[in-house]
């Protein structure tokens, strides 16, 4: 895994995001040794519109399906959630930026562009303009990843599909990833709900057939720069 260097980032709309986006690999990543940091920009469909009692219980869940996976680095900025497009696109970059300034990531992973819900499409333009390639600025590796009950929700037609490039073997990190989103309880549903355990597993075995694995994530490549 080396090509992903020794720091990352994930850049995610809401808790739970990371995890059913990228949760299996983000194990792989603290197994070998890696800093991983989570940013999460929104306050959560569990805390919309909620007390403070409910909002805590957000934080407190996300937390929890981070240590699952030995991560430690999590940080929120509690944005509405639903309603980023309500915001400056700048004030979003700037947050990511003022992160990005502090980790100095190697790779950044982050949600892919043609996701139905408008924060993660935000999030998106947000991520890849904070880290676009400017000579001044340190080349980083970006990775998009797929959000069960948003990337594949988007109508065929209206935004570019997500057609992965880029494949992580997590067949033993698998169960890791399912034992974090138990920690989204109130955000899971039953089968046969897109956001289900059962679809997360059907998702990566059917990721991992596409090149040979018993199970896998997918990523779009966006950036790899190779300096010589």
């Amino acid at each position: 895994m080396n090509m992903f260097g020794k720091r990352i980032l994930v850049v995610a709309a809401h808790p739970d995001d990371e995890i059913l986006g990228c949760g299996a690999t983000l194990a792989k990543f603290v197994r070998a040794g890696k800093t991983v940091t989570l940013l999460l920009l929104g306050e959560g469909p569990m805390a919309r519109g909620a007390d403070d009692a409910q909002r805590e219980r957000a934080v407190t869940s996300a937390r929890a399906a981070a240590r699952q996976l030995g991560i430690s680095d999590v940080r929120f900025c509690n944005l509405p959630d639903n309603r980023f497009d309500t915001l400056p696109l700048l004030s979003i970059i700037r947050l990511v930026e003022e992160v990005a300034d502090d980790v100095l990531p190697d790779t950044v992973v982050t949600h892919h562009a043609g996701d139905l819900n408008i924060d993660h499409q935000r999030t998106h333009q947000a991520v890849m303009t904070a880290f676009r390639p400017l000579p001044t600025q340190k080349p980083v590796l970006l990775l998009g990843f797929e959000v069960l009950s948003s990337t594949d929700y988007t109508p065929s037609g209206t935004f570019a599909p997500f057609v992965p490039n880029c494949f992580v073997d997590v067949a033993d990190t698998l169960a890791e990833k399912q034992r974090a989103l138990a920690e989204y309880s109130e955000e899971m549903r039953p089968w046969p709900y897109s956001r289900s355990h059962e679809a997360v597993e059907h998702l990566a075995r059917l990721r991992g057939a596409n090149v040979g694995l018993e199970a896998a994530e997918g990523f779009i490549l966006y950036r790899y720069i190779i300096k010589a």
